[in-house]
């Protein structure tokens, strides 16, 4: 089916849905009263437990369940809300986005015209659903990435993974026992009955958005029965999907995580974790009611669950390495990747959610320069160098994307220049010794040296490198942080 966006956000779509998740979860981390229905009066029902015991429930269970109903969130908002201001397209349905950013968008922070997306959101309760990809030229990149209601990137279809070739690949729902009909290339099979798809596509340059728009046309998604001509099965009862904003998740946390987990079968390393939530009525298919709990068990869950941003918070910090002044970083992966380490599947979240993965992707990012100060082109000017034969080591693209420090959008500029990527090398001057260098500054450094200009704003600024594909034999900058690659200091020069 066809229908016509802080950190690290590829492009509108996804930098909205990171945004929107972010919104929610600093309301959640932000407040200390979360009320948890108080003023209500205990039920007969009321689970049997302690205020102490209540206290690291919800810590533990708050840090497990953030990422579940961050995802939650932005589904509202996508495919379920349509008063939302953000709502993309019905279940099933796929939404393509190509278009190049500039200054003049301030909507969404962190755009880029690397990957132009395409979007739908699974509903795999009452049948799988058949994503179908184009012969696609080997040059140009393209991923297709699967991220469960856990949050788990449970598969990535593309050029690193199943080539360039076209192909039909049936994505299936947690319970899915059917048969596998002709004419299927793989079977991906979501932990959730719920999933997000993106669809990341290669822009080579302003210039190139036809063709993207071209690639983008072969992309489809439809039900399984639709593919093989089938008729369609009964469908899938209605959900009555609670609206969820930042507010009402401040007395409504575990509620949602109630809802969403009826949709997320458990896994073997989620058994002590539902245990205990069970034992506050969270996991009770959809019907978890704070009122039946006492005053002081809902007191002391809104304790633990501070105590439980907290460290989420915490954990954040310390994602990720140091180098030559950028944060090097990647906290996503699948279920095997987290193995039961929720407060990591957490802090990812926060940090960005939906994310790829290492061997897809890393992102190095910088608000400094290597002496530490900060960058800021109203100051100084400054160059990045990368010496002979160091180049960002990826098999498909690399890129360089220039940002307001203050608000994250791109930055105006006299020659419309937002990033250096690789595909611009040809048209770059390189050093007598081999040796690549980018003027980052606000002014021109001369007509000589344009080629190699990433326009600074007049001001703060912060930068973000995007590795597509990065290579594994060394130098590498796998595993990230502590490959032999590391990306080069950002130097101040006057």
């Amino acid at each position: 089916m066809k229908a016509k966006h802080r950190l690290q956000g590829p492009n509108s779509m996804l930098s909205l849905a990171r945004s929107r998740a972010r919104r929610l979860c600093g309301a959640l981390l932000a407040t200390s009263a979360l009320l948890c229905g108080a003023g209500a009066s205990a039920s007969p029902t009321a689970p049997s437990v302690t205020s102490a015991e209540a206290r690291t429930i919800a810590e533990e269970g708050f840090i497990y369940g953030l990422p579940m109903v961050m995802d939650y969130a932005v589904m509202y908002d996508f495919v379920i809300n349509r008063d939302s201001g953000a709502w993309k397209a019905p279940f099933n349905t796929l939404r393509n986005e190509a278009r190049v950013f500039t200054s003049a968008d301030t909507t969404v922070v962190t755009p880029n015209s690397d990957t132009p997306y395409s979007f739908v959101w699974a509903d795999l309760r009452a049948e799988p659903i058949v994503i179908t990809v184009p012969q696609i030229d080997p040059k140009r990149y393209y991923s297709v990435m699967m991220v469960d209601n856990n949050t788990f990137n449970y598969a990535i279809i593309g050029t690193r993974t199943t080539g360039n070739g076209a192909g039909n690949f049936m994505v299936v729902g947690p319970k899915w026992q059917g048969e596998t009909p002709a004419g299927i290339k793989q079977v991906l099979r979501s932990t959730t009955e719920f999933s997000m798809i993106l669809f990341r596509t290669q822009l080579f340059s302003p210039q190139d958005m036809s063709n993207v728009e071209k690639v983008q046309a072969g992309y489809q998604a439809r039900t399984l029965s639709a593919f093989a001509g089938k008729p369609a099965p009964a469908a899938a009862p209605q959900v009555d999907w609670p609206a969820i904003n930042p507010e009402l998740t401040r007395t409504r946390f575990f509620e949602y995580l109630d809802l969403v987990m009826d949709f997320a079968p458990p896994s073997p390393e989620e058994a002590t974790i539902r245990a205990k939530l069970a034992r506050i009525g969270v996991g009770t298919k959809g019907k978890f009611d704070p009122s039946a709990l006492p005053p002081e068990v809902r007191a002391a869950i809104a304790d633990g669950m501070k105590t439980g941003s907290d460290r989420v918070e915490a954990r954040v910090s310390t994602l990720g390495s140091e180098i030559n002044g950028w944060r090097v970083s990647s906290a996503f992966g699948n279920r095997a990747f987290f193995n039961g380490d929720w407060l990591l599947r957490a802090a990812a979240a926060r940090a960005g959610i939906y994310g790829l993965h290492a061997e897809e992707a890393v992102y190095p990012m910088t608000r400094n320069a290597a002496d530490g100060s900060p960058l800021d082109g109203s100051k100084h000017k400054y160059t990045i160098t990368f010496a002979k034969g160091q180049l960002p080591p990826v098999h498909a693209f690399w890129s360089v994307t220039m940002y307001d420090g203050k608000t994250q959008f791109l930055v105006a500029n006299p020659i419309d220049r937002y990033l250096i990527n690789s595909p611009m090398l040809g048209d770059m001057k390189f050093g007598a010794d081999g040796s690549l260098t980018i003027y980052v500054q606000k002014d021109s450094p001369g007509k000589d040296k344009e080629s190699n200009w990433l326009p600074a704003p007049n001001g703060p600024m912060f930068m973000a490198m995007r590795l597509y594909w990065p290579k594994t034999e060394p130098p590498s900058i796998l595993p990230p942080g502590k490959g032999a690659w590391s990306p080069p200091k950002v130097v101040v020069v006057d």
